[in-house]
This record gives structure tokens, sequence and C-alpha cells, in this order.
């Protein structure tokens, strides 16, 4: 038996656990068993966003008639632990993308020495980077207290620094100030150490709830630190760029009252306040449109920004950032483990309602 999280897809913050009976390997087929994962604030993105972006298709769930059940897909590190595919024995260590559960069944091809990629047909159509595993036992330099980090922040701090590419690439859309909206993110965070690294970037200033006010500002990553409720007193009424974290109607719609023309180009990203964003808003009829705007997806933008440059320039410019970004992340992080898949449900409430900590990274051990 494998236990695993399961989510409702239309009611993110309702959850079940399950003990899922394990199959008979098919031909070619392995079975991974989970070591650990990482749960942040992103994956509650990924269960927003699942009908949108397809993340409910990585890992389908067989429901009954009017049950609508899903899994939300998490980064970690798994062993083969059985196989019936000659190119990735048993014993391979494994990390990438995972359902919250202690095993998983794929089917490897387009096996390397150091990656496959999941050749199962109900993941054909989704984004090809979600698909391709690192085969870490064939890296020289691998090391298993590397897991936590990589897990945890890289898929994060990929995005950061995405996001700052695209920026820079569009010359800031010429504005004076970087507006980051929910700045205590890990996400946002990254974005804050990537700017904070650029002589050339504008100003960058962090959006925030009062409780966390405090803490953002000890970062020292942001010129200047405004809570939600201090946006029309203390923010400059100059150009900007807004990339939005949180999803927040009501904090966007603010922020076009307080800057009106001066909105230059609104980037959304994540959906931390999924449920306002799904009760959604007809907005202000007063307010000034925004100029352009568009939703980020960092799978996406990879693929195309490595058209433009020459092949290994994204990998090598994004490590040595993620290496950056990490040293700084551990200066206030605390990394707190988990016990299993009941002691991630018994918090996930939590992580719903966007009440942990800002300065604790989750682990989940299995």
């Amino acid at each position: 038996m494998s236990a695993e999280l399961q989510v409702s897809k239309t009611k993110l913050a309702s959850y079940r656990v399950i003990d899922r009976a394990e199959t008979v390997l098919g031909e070619g087929e392995v079975r991974l068993s989970v070591e650990y994962f990482a749960f942040t604030a992103n994956n509650i993105t990924y269960g927003a966003a699942g009908d949108r972006l397809g993340y409910w298709q990585f890992f389908p769930v067989d429901n009954e008639i009017g049950e609508e059940w899903g899994i939300i897909p998490v980064w970690g590190f798994a062993d083969v632990t059985e196989s019936n595919c000659a190119d990735l024995p048993v014993g391979d260590r494994v990390y990438g993308y995972f359902p919250p559960a202690a095993s998983v069944v794929m089917l490897p091809v387009n096996c390397k020495p150091h990656s496959f990629v999941d050749g199962a047909v109900h993941r054909q159509a989704l984004p090809p980077l979600y698909n391709r595993y690192q085969r870490v036992s064939a890296d020289a330099s691998y090391s298993k207290e590397g897991d936590v980090p990589r897990m945890l922040l890289s898929p994060l701090h990929l995005t950061s620094y995405c996001i700052w590419d695209h920026l820079k690439q569009q010359n800031w859309f010429g504005a004076e100030q970087v507006i980051i909206v929910s700045a205590s993110s890990k996400t946002s965070l990254g974005v804050a150490v990537a700017l904070d690294r650029d002589d050339a970037a504008p100003t960058v200033v962090g959006l925030t709830s009062q409780a966390n006010k405090q803490f953002v500002a000890d970062t020292a990553l942001y010129a200047a630190t405004i809570a939600y409720d201090e946006i029309a007193a203390l923010l400059e009424k100059k150009s900007a760029v807004i990339v939005d974290m949180a999803g927040n109607p009501n904090v966007r719609h603010t922020l076009q009252a307080q800057l009106g023309d001066q909105l230059q180009h609104y980037i959304s990203v994540g959906l931390t306040h999924w449920d306002e964003e799904a009760k959604g808003s007809a907005g202000d009829a007063s307010l000034v449109p925004i100029k352009s705007q568009e939703m980020f997806f960092a799978p996406t933008y990879i693929l195309e920004r490595m058209k433009t440059l020459a092949p290994g320039e994204f990998e090598k410019n994004s490590s040595d950032y993620l290496k950056a970004a990490t040293e700084a992340t551990f200066g206030w992080m605390e990394v707190k483990e988990l016990g299993g898949i009941e002691a991630l449900a018994e918090l996930y409430p939590s992580f719903v309602e966007g009440t942990l900590p800002p300065s604790a990274g989750y682990v989940v051990k299995l």
C-alpha cells in the first residue's frame, strides 16, 4: 500500500489521505519509492491553477462519479525500487516531480546517463520540463547534503531568476520601481535577491501583510516594505512594474487606484490568495486600466529563452544565481521536517490558509 494526499479540485481546502494499492508493473515501467519532498505555498498555486495549467493531469486520480479529487505535484527525491526497464535499474536515485505519496510508477523513455523522461501517455501534452527527471546517481558531484535546498528552493528560485531575466530583457518596462506583491514568499524573496544583485535594477518595493512586515524588512532586500493597508499612504506614485505572487484582486485594485497611469505593466505569477482569486471581482470602472499585463509561466519562458541563447548559457547563468539565492535564503529560513503524509495532512490547512511563518521551509520525509 502507498499512502498519498489528495485534495478537492473544487474546494482546495478539502483533503484526504488514502492508502493506494500498488499495481503490478507493466512492460518498461519502474516503481520509485519517494524518500522526501518539499511542500510550500507554491504547491497551493499548483492546485489553484490545476485546471488552467494542467497540474491535475500529472498524477490523475481514478474518481468515482461526482467526485473531484486531485493530486498536487511536489518536488523531491526518490529511489528506483522495482524495475522492468533495463535502462533504469533498481538503486538509481532520481530528482524531479512526484505526487505527495510513498511511491509512484513511471514509464521511462529517452533515458540518458543523467536524465530520463516519463513517457506515460497522460503526460505527453504537459510541459516537458516537468516530465524530465534527473538521475543524480550519475552525477559525480552529487551529495545528499544538497537534497533539501535543491527540492525546497530550486523550483521557486528558478522562477525567480526567470522573472528577473524577463524584467531585465524588457528594460524594466520603463518603470522606476518594481513592486513585489506577497513579498514574504520564497519566490518573491528570490526575485528580490536577483534584483539586489543587479546594479541596473530599479528600486524594489515589497508589499506584505502587517504580520509579515517586520520579517520582510529584516531581510534587507527591499528598499521599502509596505503593508497592504498602507499602500495609499506610503506607496510612491511613480512609474511601476508589478510582480504579483498573490493574485488578490483587492490588492490589485488598490494598486491601480494608487498608481493610475503610472502602472506600466502587471505580471501575475502565483495565486497565494487563491480563494480571493476564485471569487473574482467586477472591478471598478473609475480605475485607470492597466496598460499591459501577463500571466507568467516559468516552464514556457525557459523553453523560449533558451532558443535565444548559446547552448548551456541559460543553465550556467541561472546556476550562478541559484547558488547565491540559496545562500541568502538559508540566512533567514529554518527547515522543518514533517514525518510522513499524515503529518503533512495535519498541516495542509495552514498551507491553504497562508498562516505558516514565512521563515519556515517544510520537508516531508517518508
